[in-house]
């Protein structure tokens, strides 16, 4: 985007600010400045009238001027074919330093003598016009023969040119950054009477526009006669600089205001409209992509993508167009589409200046200034764009700043801005985003502009402020305990299953399982043979073992770590474990033929798993997986957490599985406590077998709990090693417990080791009634 100082202070008086603090600002704003170039005319060169022009005797291509610089009249010999009498021209005088290697000496052309030069305007240093000479008029101020050039500000200007991000199409005009300065500097938009030197016919004898109502554009037309306008020099210079002169004085004029305003404007000639009768039609329409087209005769151009060269035409009737679409619907189709566009969709899909209106009456009021006739009214087919409103909260906007900013300077930075502001309960403002700024969505993009108007060199810096939190909560504790859970079941010959969590109402209630509610039950399942929430996970881990042995497998073994629902429709997670088969694979050392896994396998390997746990003979078997002699309740800290068992014989038999041994248990009851580690004794490990008489019906359990409860710091380990029973002890039998004693300070003597053994066969005695056999 490419602005000048000059043009800018047509907007915004910025005559006491430097053109330097001007562009510290731009980039201080996020308007970020690429280049600053100032165009100075070098000394001596005068404003000239041409006063008599005549044909060089011995040159058909050279004219000899006498050309008027106020303090004389100089002949100078001249090669340009635009140059003529009456024009006024920069001279170039006698003396005169147009660059490092250029200075202006009087010579003799074909024998003619020549003192000075006409100059074009890339000699002056100013953009390239046209082939010849720079042709002055009042536009740059008031033409003084004689007065030198470089003391008209007009065109000795500051031009500036400022890289803009694509979310930033509001400031693809000197109204936009204008717009911007203004905010920053609390200066007011100098506002321009609208006066038009109209036609005496109507817009409505002249032309008609026919638009199809699902046309997505807003759309005006003006007609307008340029039969006696001329673009006066300035402008031309000015669209020069932006890299769009023409020589067309109708589409200079529109890229003038275009670049001026931000509003997209395109012209018609008359001659190129479709006719009825005297009557001039346009119409507009979509094309098979969803883009808007206008025709006349033919394809005139397609709003917003495509614009046609604007060619010369001896009819001096134009249609003028402004336009509008939403940038991001237009960006999207043409992406879709792969639509090929033209120069101008740099500006519309980055997001033109909706005020189409005021576009419109800008550039009717400018060109009529020069010439141009307007007809009266106009054809307007313009889209209500409702406004979008936004809730914001000082309190969090201060907190991503970093620091305190007044509500008042808030809302005087977001009016300025053009923002409506509403102040509400709580310091809430309700913002009102102004049409132009289509980039706004949210709180952190309304603190981004309160940001760039204070000014980022006046956040203060503070240290960043490192808190550490506790984040760890009860899903990351659960997680933990999973993945370590998962890594020993693997470790023990477990592979994971997932399974559904929908099972078969029917055979859950077949094996004696608990199910759902009805009233409560799914009310339209997926399948009939998941028509409700499983209530335990075995029956689909069964499933999938006998679906793995008909496959031809000798063993199986699954684990689950998932969610249960219960009658209530209540979620619990269960771990559940099956293993069936081989315990091991066909190898050398088993001849072949592996035995199949036992009880106490089984519950070694889930042990391992999930860690110590206790078993007790399960008094009541709620279902008819559970084998009636190898079952046990799995207490973990003195709770029952599940149960582990063979799978019942005749369930196997239904679903072809050889010995089977499955277990459930409540996740939430499984320990996972770090390990304490501790230093181990240096000295000797002593090992004592007791052998009691306890009768046959007390668990071990109890004999465990009563050995433990002495607390004897010697006795490091102790497990059950024999059972044996005859008729002779009857109804009683002999247990034989081996003990490992060891002390952590010294060798244990044989009056220790006895000490401890009594105080076990004490303890036994008194609290059991149990003896040493």
């Amino acid at each position: 985007m490419i602005i000048t100082r000059k043009w800018l202070e047509e907007f915004i008086d910025i005559s006491k600010i430097s053109t330097e603090d001007i562009c510290t600002t731009l980039n201080a704003i996020g308007l970020e400045v690429d280049s600053l170039e100032k165009i100075r005319i070098a000394p001596k060169v005068v404003v000239g009238k041409v006063l008599e022009k005549q044909k060089h005797p011995d040159a058909d291509k050279l004219n000899i001027c006498q050309v008027d610089i106020g303090s004389e009249t100089v002949q100078i010999v001249c090669g340009a074919k635009n140059v003529d009498a009456g024009q006024y021209v920069p001279v170039a005088t006698v003396g005169c330093k147009l660059s490092d290697d250029f200075k202006i000496k009087k010579a003799k052309l074909r024998g003619v003598e020549s003192n000075g030069m006409i100059c074009s305007s890339t000699e002056l240093g100013l953009a390239k016009l046209n082939n010849g000479i720079l042709e002055l008029d009042d536009s740059i101020g008031k033409l003084e023969i004689g007065k030198e050039l470089n003391e008209y500000p007009l065109i000795n200007d500051d031009i500036i040119e400022i890289e803009l991000t694509a979310n930033r199409g509001d400031c693809l005009s000197i109204n936009g950054v204008a717009r911007e300065l203004s905010a920053f500097y609390n200066l007011p938009i100098i506002k321009k009477e609208k006066i038009l030197d109209n036609n005496e016919l109507g817009i409505g004898q002249f032309l008609e526009v026919e638009c199809q109502s699902n046309v997505s554009s807003s759309l005006i037309f003006k007609a307008i006669d340029f039969n006696d306008f001329k673009l006066p020099v300035l402008y031309k210079i000015r669209v020069g600089i932006i890299d769009k002169f023409e020589e067309n004085d109708i589409s200079d004029a529109i890229s003038y205001s275009t670049h001026c305003h931000g509003v997209i404007l395109n012209a018609y000639a008359n001659k190129d409209a479709d006719k009825l009768n005297d009557l001039s039609v346009i119409h507009v329409k979509k094309d098979k992509d969803g883009f808007d087209n206008v025709y006349g005769k033919d394809l005139l151009s397609t709003v917003c993508i495509e614009h046609k060269k604007l060619e010369d035409s001896s009819d001096c009737t134009y249609i003028v167009e402004a336009s509008y679409i939403n940038p991001e619907k237009l960006s999207k189709k043409v992406f879709e589409t792969k639509r090929k566009t033209g120069e101008i969709y740099y500006r519309t899909s980055r997001g033109s200046e909706p005020n189409i209106k005021e576009g419109i009456d800008s550039f009717t009021t400018f060109i009529s200034k020069f010439g141009a006739k307007i007809y009266n009214g106009a054809e307007a087919f313009v889209e209500d764009i409702q406004p979008k409103y936004l809730d914001i909260n000082t309190d969090k906007i201060n907190a991503i700043i970093g620091q305190e900013i007044p509500k008042a300077e808030i809302e005087n930075i977001l009016t300025s801005l053009g923002f409506e502001a509403k102040e509400g309960l709580n310091n809430v403002f309700s913002i009102q985003i102004p049409l132009h700024r289509h980039d706004i969505k949210n709180m952190h993009d309304v603190t981004e502009e309160i940001v760039r108007i204070v000014g980022i060199d006046n956040i203060k810096a503070k240290p960043l402020a490192i808190e550490e939190v506790n984040r760890f909560n009860q899903t990351a504790i659960d997680l933990i305990k999973k993945n370590k859970i998962r890594r020993k079941a693997i470790e023990n010959g477990f592979y994971e299953t997932l399974t559904y969590v929908f099972s078969n109402r029917e055979n859950l209630q077949q094996y004696g399982f608990k199910v759902v509610k009805e009233e409560l039950d799914i009310l339209n399942p997926i399948v009939n043979e998941l028509n409700t929430l499983r209530t335990t996970m075995l029956l689909n881990l069964v499933e999938a073992c006998s679906n793995n042995f008909k496959q031809g497998v000798r063993k199986a073994s699954f684990y689950e770590i998932g969610k249960i629902i219960n009658e209530n429709r209540e979620e619990s997670t269960k771990v559940a474990f099956i293993y069936s088969g081989a315990k091991e694979q066909e190898s050398f050392t088993n001849a072949g033929k592996p035995e199949n896994i036992d009880f106490f396998d089984f519950a070694k390997r889930v042990l391992n798993s999930i860690g110590k746990f206790d078993l007790i003979p399960m008094e009541n078997i709620e279902n008819k997986f559970i084998h009636p002699y190898q079952n046990a309740q799995i207490i973990i800290d003195g709770k029952v957490a599940g149960y582990i068992c063979k799978l019942h014989p005749s369930v196997a038999n239904e679903f072809d599985l050889p010995d089977t041994f499955i277990s459930e248990i409540d996740f939430d009851t499984i320990n996972d406590e770090l390990i304490k580690v501790h230093s181990t004794s240096k000295f000797q490990i002593s090992r004592k077998d007791l052998s009691i008489i306890a009768p046959k019906n007390m668990p071990f359990s109890k004999i465990k709990n009563a050995i433990k409860s002495i607390n004897d710091n010697n006795i490091k380990q102790f497990n059950l090693i024999d059972i044996y029973s005859d008729d002779k002890l009857e109804d009683k039998e002999s247990l034989t417990i081996r003990f490992i004693l060891q002390n952590d300070e010294k060798t244990l003597e044989e009056d220790d080791i006895t000490a401890t053994m009594n105080k076990i066969l004490d303890k036994l005695d008194s609290e059991l009634n149990i003896k040493l056999r």
